[in-house]
C-alpha cells in the first residue's frame, strides 16, 4: 500500500519546541520536530502508511494531546494515545 501525506499541527504559543512522536517513530526513539507557523501554530507533514496510528505532541518535554483530534486509546501509562486513521 502506497504512504499518504498527514499534517499535525498544535497551538502552543509559548513553547520552545514541539515534537511528534507516535509509533511510527519509535516514540521517543525519532521524534519529528514541527516548525512554528504564524499564530503560535506549530506544523509538520509525515508520510504515513495506511492504517491506524498512534501519536502525542511533546511539548517542552511534556506530554500533549493533540486538541484537533477525537479519536483516542488508552494506553499503558493510564492515560490515551490520539489515533489517526490512514487509508
Amino acid at each position: 500500500s502506497a504512504s499518504r501525506w498527514s499534517r499535525s499541527r498544535v497551538r502552543a504559543p509559548r513553547a520552545r519546541s514541539v515534537q511528534l512522536v507516535g509509533d511510527f517513530t519509535g516514540w521517543e526513539h525519532a521524534p519529528i520536530a514541527l516548525k512554528k507557523a504564524e499564530g503560535d501554530v506549530w506544523r509538520t507533514t509525515v508520510e504515513l502508511k495506511p492504517g491506524r496510528h498512534l501519536y502525542r505532541f511533546l511539548v517542552d518535554g511534556q506530554w500533549q494531546d493533540d486538541p484537533n483530534c477525537a479519536m483516542r486509546a488508552p494506553n499503558s501509562f493510564g492515560s490515551e494515545d490520539d489515533v489517526r486513521e490512514v487509508v
